[in-house]
């Protein structure tokens, strides 16, 4: 959520942060701005509504923004309503200071209160500007010095970029709980919140460590910690290829990552599948993995679709491994007094690493003596650097808001660590192999699900106008049920509601009207004959039955209007399989309905505050 681009180099800024801003659109934002170092001062341009408006605005005059230094930002609002004078960049009224600022500060208000003593006047109702006007208070003839003392007196999360018309050639950037980056090119610098900014000038960088502040100059950088400690930050070479961020011939990102599933698999399971010894290798669990193994309890946790995934999980865990599991929603788990007994092994699940609520759930566990655990898909993410051991998804860079690929990932890592574990507790070894050659062949059957990508629009286009869905499933795909509508509640603004098919009969049956759509997740197991029934109580009341169903099936004919085919999975593995048929049903509501898939209203791809 928000983003920041920052540049300081031999460049011209200005078309390098536009590319930047424009790469970062899908994490969500309601307004954009620019400040670009122009002469002794700074040129500002701020817009509300997307970068193209920003952009139109800046050509009007295109010559009062030229410079080699500059820092950009869009804004997801949080305090202030989306207005011109609450977009970032922020000045303070002193010292010629502009910056820019994802997270939240919580005691902004008596630092407010505090620096209007001293006389300044806010233009904004954020509590950015606040950190800006306190930076230019304490400025000193040091910018570095100055954000150093600001930031030791602030609560809250901050990745922030920071120049100061009194130093030509110096910017300033820090984080603590939100994600920032900096690239290092020739003889020159890229800051951002995300690789994709980065990745097409230089594909070398580091993240910075929470409490950690880095000056850059045309000399080089300097990392210190807040008390002016050096640092010495870890540069890593960026994973990220280009092409994997471009659109390609793809319409849409979200579809773009729906296909790519097949191959995203693949790089999840790849390496990590012994059939010859039938046995599960995971070196991100070298160290922690007896201690997986010897659980006396497991604790899930996520939010959203990394939430469905972790209860996909749990199913797993408790069928291979026999440990008991259970699933918390990470918001939750904080604010609860959570038990955490000995042996218990905490996994935070997240696709970028950075979630504000899977991060303070995490750090509650660790606090208690848990074991922690992380299924992150970005290196070098938060998540992945304060957990014991983890698993990275390895499906690659995730564009569309709402995820797709990155929840096929997590159950696959998911059904790797249940396997991994239940192999050294109890599974036989033609059991393991039996799951694991099934698990390599899913790629080429989601392939077999994406390639009716045509039919499940037209059928989707007979309901695209009803206003409220119905999803059901029982056993493992009650989660896939959650996460289909979820799906089409994020970018096709109809109103669906997923629960277990048997739940439906304890009051939202009441729900059930003449051509209202019940999507029904029912692929051949063990609860087969109960969906039926289910099946058949929907259409005694005038819904319309839409199954996903397993190919060959002929009892479940009778029982629905529409059918989509799924190829025939094992029961625990199907969610791999029907999940995609509602991320195409999800995803051609949209299109249909005339909305941006990639960039949902009021929705972030990473949610990095509270």
């Amino acid at each position: 959520m928000c983003g920041i681009v920052g540049y300081l180099g031999h460049r011209e800024a200005l078309p390098l942060l536009m590319e930047g801003l424009k790469r970062l659109e899908y994490r969500g934002y309601d307004s954009a701005g620019v400040a670009i170092r122009h002469g002794a001062g700074f040129e500002v341009c701020r817009e509300v509504g997307k970068v193209a408006s920003l952009e139109s605005k800046l050509g009007q005059d295109p010559s009062r923004y030229r410079g080699t230094e500059g820092i950009a930002h869009t804004r997801w609002a949080t305090h202030g309503v989306p207005a011109e004078r609450n977009a970032h960049p922020h000045a303070d009224d002193k010292s010629g200071i502009q910056l820019v600022h994802n997270g939240i500060i919580e005691n902004y208000q008596s630092l407010k209160k505090a620096l209007e003593s001293k006389g300044h006047v806010f233009r904004s109702e954020t509590d950015t500007e606040v950190l800006s006007m306190l930076v230019g208070e304490l400025y000193e003839g040091d910018l570095e010095a100055a954000v150093q003392a600001a930031l030791r007196g602030v609560t809250g999360a901050y990745a922030i970029a920071v120049m100061c018309a009194k130093e030509p050639g110096v910017m300033v950037v820090a984080r603590k709980g939100s994600p920032l980056m900096v690239g290092l090119g020739n003889d020159e610098f890229v800051v951002a919140s995300d690789p994709s900014a980065i990745v097409a000038h230089t594909t070398q960088a580091f993240s910075l460590d929470d409490f950690t502040v880095c000056r850059l100059s045309r000399e080089g950088y300097r990392t210190s910690s807040l008390n002016n400690v050096p640092v010495t930050p870890k540069v890593m070479e960026l994973e990220m290829k280009l092409e994997e961020i471009e659109l390609g011939a793809f319409p849409h990102f979200m579809l773009k990552e729906i296909f790519e599933q097949p191959d995203a698999l693949r790089n999840t399971l790849s390496g990590r599948i012994d059939l010859k010894r039938g046995d599960v290798v995971l070196g991100g669990l070298q160290s922690s993995g007896p201690d997986l193994v010897k659980a006396r309890r497991i604790v899930l946790t996520g939010q959203g679709t990394a939430w469905h995934a972790a209860l996909v999980t749990e199913y797993m865990i408790e069928d291979f491994a026999r440990i008991p599991c259970e699933v918390q929603y990470a918001a939750e788990f904080r604010y609860r007094n959570p038990i955490v007994e000995e042996g218990t092994v905490f996994v935070a699940i997240s696709q970028s690493g950075e979630t504000a609520d899977t991060l303070a759930a995490l750090e509650e566990a660790k606090e208690r003596g848990a074991l922690t655990l992380g299924m992150v898909n970005v290196v070098g993410s938060t998540i992945s650097r304060v957990t014991d051991a983890g698993v990275y998804l390895r499906v690659g860079p995730e564009i569309g808001v709402a995820s797709t690929k990155a929840f096929i990932g997590q159950v696959a890592v998911g059904a790797l660590m249940a396997i991994y574990a239940g192999r050294r507790r109890h599974l036989s070894i033609d059991r393991t192999r039996s799951l694991l050659e099934e698990l390599e062949s899913i790629p080429d059957k989601i392939r077999q699900v994406t390639s009716q990508s045509g039919s499940i629009r037209d059928l989707v286009a007979r309901y695209v106008d009803r206003e409220n869905w119905l999803f059901l499933g029982r056993g493992y795909n009650y989660p896939v049920a959650l996460e289909g509508a979820l799906k089409v509640k994020e970018i096709s603004y109809i109103h669906a509601e997923g629960m277990p098919a048997a739940e439906m009969k304890h009051g939202p049956i009441a729900l059930i009207h003449e051509g209202m759509p019940c999507v029904f997740v029912a692929p051949k197991g063990s609860q087969h004959d109960k969906v039926i029934g289910n099946m058949q109580e929907v259409r005694a009341r005038g819904g319309r039955v839409i199954a996903i169903a397993t190919e060959g099936d002929e009892e479940i004919i009778p029982h629905a209007d529409e059918i989509i085919r799924v190829p025939e999975v094992s029961e625990a593995l199907s969610p791999l399989v029907t999940t995609v048929a509602l991320q195409l049903m999800a995803y051609h509501a949209a299109v249909l309905r005339g909305h941006d898939v990639d960039k949902p209203r009021n929705l972030a791809k990473s949610v990095t505050v509270e």
